[in-house]
Protein backbone atom coordinates (compact mmCIF):
# COMPACT_ATOMS: atom_id res chain seq x y z
CA UNK A 1 0.00 0.00 0.00
CA UNK A 2 2.76 2.14 0.81
CA UNK A 3 4.31 1.91 -2.12
CA UNK A 4 1.10 2.51 -4.67
CA UNK A 5 0.81 5.59 -2.61
CA UNK A 6 4.05 6.97 -3.33
CA UNK A 7 4.71 5.98 -6.49
CA UNK A 8 2.15 9.01 -7.24
CA UNK A 9 3.83 11.87 -5.49
CA UNK A 10 6.55 13.02 -3.88
CA UNK A 11 7.49 14.42 -0.53
CA UNK A 12 7.33 17.90 -1.53
CA UNK A 13 4.17 17.28 -3.36
CA UNK A 14 2.65 15.74 0.01
CA UNK A 15 3.71 18.64 2.24
CA UNK A 16 2.39 21.27 -0.28
CA UNK A 17 -1.00 19.47 0.22
CA UNK A 18 -0.75 19.00 3.61
CA UNK A 19 0.25 22.45 4.18
CA UNK A 20 -2.67 23.54 1.98
CA UNK A 21 -4.96 21.83 4.46
CA UNK A 22 -4.20 24.11 7.48
CA UNK A 23 -4.29 27.83 8.73
CA UNK A 24 -2.49 28.84 11.50
CA UNK A 25 -3.30 31.77 13.98
CA UNK A 26 -0.54 33.61 15.78
CA UNK A 27 0.59 36.29 18.56
CA UNK A 28 1.34 39.80 18.13
CA UNK A 29 0.83 42.84 16.28
CA UNK A 30 3.04 41.81 13.38
CA UNK A 31 4.65 39.06 11.62
CA UNK A 32 7.18 37.56 13.69
CA UNK A 33 10.78 35.29 12.60
CA UNK A 34 8.74 32.53 14.63
CA UNK A 35 5.80 32.82 12.40
CA UNK A 36 8.39 33.17 9.42
CA UNK A 37 9.67 30.31 10.43
CA UNK A 38 6.28 28.21 10.40
CA UNK A 39 4.98 29.60 6.94
CA UNK A 40 8.03 27.91 5.63
CA UNK A 41 7.49 24.77 7.17
CA UNK A 42 4.09 24.06 6.64
CA UNK A 43 2.87 26.45 3.60
CA UNK A 44 -0.10 26.99 5.22
CA UNK A 45 -2.92 28.67 3.02
CA UNK A 46 -4.26 30.94 5.73
CA UNK A 47 -4.07 32.34 8.70
CA UNK A 48 -6.67 33.49 11.14
CA UNK A 49 -6.33 36.69 13.37
CA UNK A 50 -7.84 37.46 16.95
CA UNK A 51 -7.64 40.76 19.17
CA UNK A 52 -4.68 39.82 20.23
CA UNK A 53 -3.25 40.56 17.09
CA UNK A 54 -5.24 43.71 16.65
CA UNK A 55 -4.31 47.03 17.89
CA UNK A 56 -6.05 49.68 15.39
CA UNK A 57 -7.38 49.44 11.63
CA UNK A 58 -4.48 50.64 9.98
CA UNK A 59 -1.91 48.07 12.05
CA UNK A 60 -4.53 45.19 10.94
CA UNK A 61 -4.41 46.25 7.46
CA UNK A 62 -0.52 46.14 7.15
CA UNK A 63 -0.13 42.83 9.00
CA UNK A 64 -2.46 41.37 6.90
CA UNK A 65 -0.34 42.70 3.80
CA UNK A 66 2.29 41.37 5.45
CA UNK A 67 0.87 38.38 6.36
CA UNK A 68 -0.24 37.96 2.45
CA UNK A 69 3.21 38.21 1.52
CA UNK A 70 4.59 35.42 3.31
CA UNK A 71 3.15 32.59 0.94
CA UNK A 72 3.74 32.57 -2.75
CA UNK A 73 1.61 34.28 -5.62
CA UNK A 74 0.92 31.17 -6.76
CA UNK A 75 -1.30 30.04 -3.66
CA UNK A 76 -2.86 33.08 -1.93
CA UNK A 77 -3.25 33.81 1.42
CA UNK A 78 -6.79 33.30 2.60
CA UNK A 79 -6.75 36.46 5.63
CA UNK A 80 -9.88 35.11 8.19
CA UNK A 81 -11.33 36.42 11.63
CA UNK A 82 -14.50 35.77 14.00
CA UNK A 83 -15.95 38.48 13.70
CA UNK A 84 -19.49 37.61 14.47
CA UNK A 85 -20.94 40.87 16.40
CA UNK A 86 -21.73 41.06 20.30
CA UNK A 87 -19.10 39.10 22.06
CA UNK A 88 -17.90 37.32 19.37
CA UNK A 89 -16.21 40.61 17.80
CA UNK A 90 -12.49 40.37 17.44
CA UNK A 91 -11.77 44.20 15.83
CA UNK A 92 -13.75 46.42 18.24
CA UNK A 93 -13.37 50.27 18.40
CA UNK A 94 -12.96 52.20 16.19
CA UNK A 95 -14.44 49.96 13.81
CA UNK A 96 -17.85 49.81 14.23
CA UNK A 97 -19.76 47.57 17.10
CA UNK A 98 -21.80 45.23 16.14
CA UNK A 99 -24.68 43.69 18.24
CA UNK A 100 -25.42 40.06 19.09
CA UNK A 101 -27.03 38.63 16.48
CA UNK A 102 -30.02 37.59 18.67
CA UNK A 103 -30.58 41.53 18.88
CA UNK A 104 -30.05 41.73 15.15
CA UNK A 105 -32.36 38.72 14.53
CA UNK A 106 -35.13 40.71 16.42
CA UNK A 107 -35.20 43.50 14.46
CA UNK A 108 -36.46 40.95 11.67
CA UNK A 109 -34.87 43.26 8.17
CA UNK A 110 -31.42 44.69 8.87
CA UNK A 111 -29.87 41.33 8.78
CA UNK A 112 -28.27 42.09 5.67
CA UNK A 113 -27.33 45.41 6.08
CA UNK A 114 -25.11 44.62 8.94
CA UNK A 115 -23.54 41.73 7.04
CA UNK A 116 -22.86 44.22 4.27
CA UNK A 117 -21.46 46.93 6.59
CA UNK A 118 -19.23 44.38 8.54
CA UNK A 119 -17.98 42.70 5.46
CA UNK A 120 -17.13 46.43 4.81
CA UNK A 121 -15.59 47.23 7.21
CA UNK A 122 -13.64 43.67 7.49
CA UNK A 123 -12.47 44.03 3.41
CA UNK A 124 -10.91 47.25 4.27
CA UNK A 125 -8.54 46.11 6.99
CA UNK A 126 -7.78 43.05 4.04
CA UNK A 127 -9.54 40.37 5.45
CA UNK A 128 -11.63 37.61 2.57
CA UNK A 129 -12.70 35.02 4.67
CA UNK A 130 -14.99 35.57 8.31
CA UNK A 131 -16.12 33.05 10.36
CA UNK A 132 -19.48 33.89 10.59
CA UNK A 133 -22.44 33.81 10.52
CA UNK A 134 -23.40 31.34 13.70
CA UNK A 135 -26.01 29.07 12.15
CA UNK A 136 -26.60 27.02 15.66
CA UNK A 137 -30.40 27.18 16.87
CA UNK A 138 -30.32 28.63 20.27
CA UNK A 139 -32.43 25.43 21.40
CA UNK A 140 -30.93 25.16 24.67
CA UNK A 141 -31.49 28.08 27.40
CA UNK A 142 -28.17 26.40 29.75
CA UNK A 143 -25.85 26.03 26.79
CA UNK A 144 -22.89 28.01 27.99
CA UNK A 145 -21.03 29.06 24.33
CA UNK A 146 -24.11 29.96 22.06
CA UNK A 147 -26.59 32.10 23.25
CA UNK A 148 -27.17 34.92 21.81
CA UNK A 149 -24.64 34.63 19.20
CA UNK A 150 -27.89 32.99 17.52
CA UNK A 151 -30.29 34.64 15.56
CA UNK A 152 -33.22 32.73 16.92
CA UNK A 153 -34.39 30.04 18.97
CA UNK A 154 -36.75 29.18 16.19
CA UNK A 155 -35.00 27.19 13.35
CA UNK A 156 -36.90 28.40 10.38
CA UNK A 157 -36.27 32.33 11.78
CA UNK A 158 -32.64 31.72 12.08
CA UNK A 159 -32.26 29.78 8.49
CA UNK A 160 -33.90 33.00 6.88
CA UNK A 161 -30.98 35.44 8.79
CA UNK A 162 -28.31 32.88 8.06
CA UNK A 163 -29.51 33.03 4.38
CA UNK A 164 -29.73 37.10 4.44
CA UNK A 165 -26.02 37.34 6.21
CA UNK A 166 -24.33 35.42 4.01
CA UNK A 167 -25.87 36.87 0.40
CA UNK A 168 -24.96 40.06 1.66
CA UNK A 169 -21.37 39.43 3.20
CA UNK A 170 -20.35 37.44 0.36
CA UNK A 171 -21.54 40.33 -2.49
CA UNK A 172 -19.01 42.40 -0.46
CA UNK A 173 -16.27 39.45 -1.41
CA UNK A 174 -16.00 38.50 1.87
CA UNK A 175 -16.52 34.50 2.49
CA UNK A 176 -18.95 33.88 5.05
CA UNK A 177 -18.60 30.29 7.10
CA UNK A 178 -21.77 29.05 8.74
CA UNK A 179 -21.35 27.36 11.82
CA UNK A 180 -21.11 24.81 13.86
CA UNK A 181 -22.30 21.75 11.87
CA UNK A 182 -25.04 20.45 12.62
CA UNK A 183 -25.51 22.81 15.28
CA UNK A 184 -23.81 23.84 19.10
CA UNK A 185 -27.28 25.16 20.07
CA UNK A 186 -28.60 22.27 22.18
CA UNK A 187 -25.06 21.64 24.49
CA UNK A 188 -24.85 22.38 28.07
CA UNK A 189 -21.12 22.22 27.83
CA UNK A 190 -18.53 24.23 25.99
CA UNK A 191 -16.37 22.59 23.43
CA UNK A 192 -13.55 24.97 24.26
CA UNK A 193 -13.35 23.06 27.48
CA UNK A 194 -14.88 19.38 27.78
CA UNK A 195 -16.53 17.25 25.01
CA UNK A 196 -20.21 18.05 24.68
CA UNK A 197 -22.61 15.10 23.65
CA UNK A 198 -26.33 16.46 22.23
CA UNK A 199 -28.27 12.57 22.66
CA UNK A 200 -31.30 13.33 20.88
CA UNK A 201 -32.93 11.65 17.81
CA UNK A 202 -32.03 11.69 14.49
CA UNK A 203 -35.54 12.94 13.10
CA UNK A 204 -35.19 15.45 16.19
CA UNK A 205 -31.97 16.57 15.33
CA UNK A 206 -32.85 17.25 11.56
CA UNK A 207 -36.04 19.13 12.44
CA UNK A 208 -34.22 21.42 14.68
CA UNK A 209 -30.31 21.74 13.84
CA UNK A 210 -30.40 21.24 9.90
CA UNK A 211 -32.82 23.89 8.45
CA UNK A 212 -30.19 26.99 9.23
CA UNK A 213 -27.53 24.96 7.58
CA UNK A 214 -29.69 23.64 4.84
CA UNK A 215 -30.70 27.51 4.06
CA UNK A 216 -27.03 28.28 4.20
CA UNK A 217 -26.25 25.98 1.24
CA UNK A 218 -29.25 27.80 -0.53
CA UNK A 219 -27.56 30.86 0.04
CA UNK A 220 -24.69 29.67 -1.87
CA UNK A 221 -22.41 30.26 1.13
CA UNK A 222 -18.67 29.48 0.72
CA UNK A 223 -17.43 27.07 3.69
CA UNK A 224 -18.73 25.57 6.57
CA UNK A 225 -17.25 24.62 9.75
CA UNK A 226 -17.94 21.60 11.87
CA UNK A 227 -18.62 21.24 15.53
CA UNK A 228 -16.31 19.08 18.28
CA UNK A 229 -19.86 18.01 19.69
CA UNK A 230 -20.78 13.90 19.32
CA UNK A 231 -24.45 13.13 18.61
CA UNK A 232 -24.71 9.65 19.24
CA UNK A 233 -27.69 9.59 17.12
CA UNK A 234 -25.67 9.50 13.62
CA UNK A 235 -22.41 8.27 15.61
CA UNK A 236 -21.42 7.08 18.88
CA UNK A 237 -17.87 7.15 18.10
CA UNK A 238 -16.78 10.48 17.72
CA UNK A 239 -18.01 14.39 17.15
CA UNK A 240 -18.74 15.82 14.05
CA UNK A 241 -15.79 17.36 13.05
CA UNK A 242 -13.94 13.54 13.18
CA UNK A 243 -17.05 11.71 11.82
CA UNK A 244 -17.25 10.68 8.39
CA UNK A 245 -21.41 9.62 9.16
CA UNK A 246 -21.97 13.21 9.87
CA UNK A 247 -19.73 15.40 7.40
CA UNK A 248 -19.23 12.68 4.40
CA UNK A 249 -22.89 11.50 4.62
CA UNK A 250 -25.02 14.32 5.80
CA UNK A 251 -23.25 17.32 4.51
CA UNK A 252 -21.72 15.64 1.16
CA UNK A 253 -24.10 13.65 0.52
CA UNK A 254 -27.76 14.33 1.96
CA UNK A 255 -27.32 18.20 1.92
CA UNK A 256 -25.68 18.22 -1.37
CA UNK A 257 -22.71 20.72 -0.06
CA UNK A 258 -19.66 20.54 -2.04
CA UNK A 259 -17.45 23.70 -0.91
CA UNK A 260 -14.84 23.85 1.75
CA UNK A 261 -15.60 22.53 5.44
CA UNK A 262 -13.22 24.01 8.00
CA UNK A 263 -12.87 21.80 11.40
CA UNK A 264 -13.26 23.88 14.65
CA UNK A 265 -10.04 24.79 16.51
CA UNK A 266 -8.18 21.75 16.83
CA UNK A 267 -6.75 23.04 20.24
CA UNK A 268 -10.14 22.74 21.69
CA UNK A 269 -10.60 20.58 24.47
CA UNK A 270 -12.82 18.40 23.30
CA UNK A 271 -10.97 16.98 20.99
CA UNK A 272 -6.98 18.02 21.80
CA UNK A 273 -5.51 15.52 24.51
CA UNK A 274 -8.63 13.11 23.83
CA UNK A 275 -7.50 12.10 20.34
CA UNK A 276 -3.97 11.55 18.49
CA UNK A 277 -3.29 14.12 16.01
CA UNK A 278 -3.13 11.01 13.59
CA UNK A 279 -6.32 9.80 14.99
CA UNK A 280 -7.66 13.54 14.24
CA UNK A 281 -6.31 14.18 10.62
CA UNK A 282 -7.24 10.38 10.17
CA UNK A 283 -10.75 10.60 10.13
CA UNK A 284 -11.23 14.27 9.23
CA UNK A 285 -9.41 13.48 5.89
CA UNK A 286 -12.05 10.29 5.80
CA UNK A 287 -14.81 12.64 6.84
CA UNK A 288 -14.05 15.36 3.92
CA UNK A 289 -12.81 18.05 6.26
CA UNK A 290 -10.46 20.42 4.25
CA UNK A 291 -9.16 22.89 5.89
CA UNK A 292 -7.98 22.44 9.78
CA UNK A 293 -7.57 25.45 12.11
CA UNK A 294 -4.38 25.40 14.54
CA UNK A 295 -4.80 28.72 15.69
CA UNK A 296 -2.53 29.30 18.41
CA UNK A 297 0.17 26.56 19.67
CA UNK A 298 3.30 25.61 17.10
CA UNK A 299 4.07 22.36 18.29
CA UNK A 300 0.53 22.01 17.54
CA UNK A 301 0.18 23.43 13.99
CA UNK A 302 2.98 21.00 13.68
CA UNK A 303 2.05 17.87 14.64
CA UNK A 304 -1.50 18.15 12.76
CA UNK A 305 1.24 19.60 9.37
CA UNK A 306 3.39 16.35 10.38
CA UNK A 307 0.02 13.52 10.55
CA UNK A 308 -1.70 15.23 7.24
CA UNK A 309 1.75 14.35 5.32
CA UNK A 310 1.98 10.84 7.16
CA UNK A 311 -2.00 10.17 6.24
CA UNK A 312 -0.92 10.34 3.02
CA UNK A 313 1.77 8.09 2.77
CA UNK A 314 0.05 5.42 4.51
CA UNK A 315 -3.56 5.42 3.29
CA UNK A 316 -4.63 5.68 -0.60
CA UNK A 317 -8.04 7.25 0.24
CA UNK A 318 -6.04 9.66 2.69
CA UNK A 319 -4.11 11.09 -0.21
CA UNK A 320 -6.90 11.00 -2.68
CA UNK A 321 -9.08 13.04 -0.56
CA UNK A 322 -6.32 15.17 0.55
CA UNK A 323 -5.93 16.32 -3.36
CA UNK A 324 -9.63 16.97 -3.71
CA UNK A 325 -9.28 19.44 -0.37
CA UNK A 326 -6.51 21.21 -2.19
CA UNK A 327 -8.95 21.26 -5.20
CA UNK A 328 -11.62 22.97 -3.19
CA UNK A 329 -9.36 25.37 -1.61
CA UNK A 330 -8.05 26.43 -4.89
CA UNK A 331 -12.16 26.74 -6.22
CA UNK A 332 -12.68 29.28 -3.40
CA UNK A 333 -9.44 31.12 -4.07
CA UNK A 334 -11.61 32.04 -7.44
CA UNK A 335 -14.23 32.47 -5.86
CA UNK A 336 -12.36 34.85 -3.81
CA UNK A 337 -10.72 36.64 -6.19
CA UNK A 338 -7.07 35.47 -4.70
CA UNK A 339 -6.51 34.11 -8.23
CA UNK A 340 -7.42 35.37 -11.56
CA UNK A 341 -10.62 33.78 -13.29
CA UNK A 342 -10.94 36.78 -16.38
CA UNK A 343 -13.34 38.87 -13.80
CA UNK A 344 -12.02 42.32 -12.78
CA UNK A 345 -11.09 42.13 -9.04
CA UNK A 346 -12.70 44.63 -7.10
CA UNK A 347 -10.69 47.19 -4.96
CA UNK A 348 -10.59 47.13 -1.42
CA UNK A 349 -12.51 50.33 0.15
CA UNK A 350 -10.89 52.73 1.89
CA UNK A 351 -10.52 52.48 5.90
CA UNK A 352 -12.30 55.34 6.24
CA UNK A 353 -15.31 53.31 6.19
CA UNK A 354 -14.20 51.72 9.50
CA UNK A 355 -16.95 53.03 12.24
CA UNK A 356 -18.91 54.51 9.74
CA UNK A 357 -21.92 52.54 10.73
CA UNK A 358 -23.50 53.72 13.83
CA UNK A 359 -26.48 55.18 12.76
CA UNK A 360 -27.25 51.63 11.47
CA UNK A 361 -26.75 50.14 15.10
CA UNK A 362 -29.04 52.93 16.06
CA UNK A 363 -31.77 51.46 13.93
CA UNK A 364 -31.30 48.45 15.53
CA UNK A 365 -32.28 50.09 18.60
CA UNK A 366 -34.83 51.79 17.81
CA UNK A 367 -36.52 48.97 15.87
CA UNK A 368 -35.89 47.11 19.26
CA UNK A 369 -37.43 49.93 21.30
CA UNK A 370 -40.91 50.33 19.36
Amino acid sequence: MNGAVGEQTTLAERKRRAGQRIFVGFHGYAVSEDLRKVVREIGPSGFVLFARNVESPEQVRELNRELASLVPDSHPAFLAVDQEGGRVQRIREPATRFPPMRTVGAAKNLTADVSRAMAIELRAMGFNLNFAPVADVDSNPDNPVIGDRSFSRDPGVVGEHVAAFIRAHQAEHVMACAKHFPGHGDTNTDSHHTLPTVDRSADSLRQTELPPFRAAIAADVATLMTSHVVYPAWDETYPATMSETIINGLVRKELGYDGLIFSDDLEMKAVRGRYTAEEQVMCMTRATVDVLLCCDRRDVQMEIFEATVRAQEVNPGAHRNTELSVARVNALRKRAFLLPDGRPIPPPPDLDVIGQHRELIERIQQVRER
